[in-house]
């Protein structure tokens, strides 16, 4: 079992393009993945990109098959690892939500997103990924995906009376929880 450091806002490799990946059902990128996994169910995270663990590649995780502690309100979004992804908004609507990051711990703010989306990519055997998407779980795909275009969420931030430390925005949540 492997559990990494998750890189923090501030470290110039969360900035960088992520690499495709060439070269599917490889031990290296089972590894990965399954880093990735642990990682992210460690601290109870929605998703987590390769990125974000120091990794130049395309790939991210996300979703789960129980509800999330940091975001018990939301629906469940389906366990997918998604390599190589590609987004396209379908349509022009977009939903104004807050949002945390593990690379900003401790920090929450309202990240405009596409309403609807469709999402593609590869599993990590090579197998295409075809699926459309709303609500939370486009926002999870948009978010995740952004590591691997090097965005963090504040990038995307419009209004900053919107942006600030969770203990202070939301005081009954415990701040530890939304690290």
């Amino acid at each position: 079992m492997t559990i990494h450091a998750i890189l923090k806002m501030g470290d110039p490799r969360l900035l960088r393009v992520a690499q495709p990946v060439t070269e599917f059902g490889t031990q290296a990128l089972h590894a990965l993945v399954r880093d990735l996994r642990e990682t992210m169910q460690a601290v109870n995270g929605a998703g987590l990109a390769a990125p974000q663990i120091g990794v130049d590649l395309q790939v991210v995780i996300f979703g789960s098959d129980q509800r999330n502690p940091r975001y018990p309100d939301r629906p469940l979004v389906p366990r997918t690892t998604l390599v190589n992804p590609v987004i396209m908004p379908l349509g022009d609507e977009e939903q104004e939500d807050w949002e945390g990051c593990l690379s900003v711990p401790g920090l929450r703010g309202v990240v405009p997103r596409w309403s609807r989306i469709r999402y593609t990519g590869f599993d990590p055997e090579g197998q295409p990924i075809d699926r459309v998407a709303e609500g939370f779980h486009a926002r999870v795909v948009q978010h995740e995906c952004d590591h691997l275009i090097g965005k963090l969420y504040p990038m995307r931030v419009r209004d900053f009376s919107r942006f600030g430390y969770t203990e202070v925005l939301f005081p009954e949540i415990d701040a530890a929880e939304d690290d």
